[in-house]
């Protein structure tokens, strides 16, 4: 085992040295990169697709910790001695709840975004107005 493999996350060359200026420091050219709507319309697709995964894990947390307090709740009626704990519990997992909804909803909305914004990218913006 003398020649294990090492990862990590910086490589080092110590053998090549960097190419320097005149005055010693390093020469750099900045590159602008122009995007097409093609690959805007597809890196808007990719968010929206992250975003509705994202949501549909803040809707599953909404079903777990609300089942959770309503376990919470029967509990502390079942068991009168340790009550008093278990509706702490209980109002710590509707608090829970709460907050993984207004995740869901913040996802939702920014799906909803980068649908409209794919739509603007690809050209085909599509009105659903009577008037417009």
């Amino acid at each position: 085992m003398s020649e294990e493999k090492h990862h990590h996350f910086r490589h080092h060359k110590k053998d090549e040295e960097q190419p320097t200026g005149e005055y010693g420091y390093s020469e750099t050219v900045a590159t602008e990169v122009v995007t097409t709507g093609e690959d805007e319309y597809e890196k808007y697709k990719k968010e929206e697709k992250e975003h509705k995964h994202k949501q549909h894990l803040g809707e599953a947390s909404v079903i777990a910790a609300g089942a959770f307090a309503l376990y919470e709740k029967h509990e502390a009626k079942k068991d009168p001695e340790h009550a008093h704990r278990h509706k702490i519990t209980e109002e710590v997992a509707a608090a829970a709840a709460v907050g993984a909804g207004g995740y869901a909803f913040h996802e939702h909305h920014e799906k909803k975004k980068d649908h409209k914004d794919a739509e603007e990218a690809s050209g085909e913006k599509k009105h659903h107005h009577l008037f417009g």
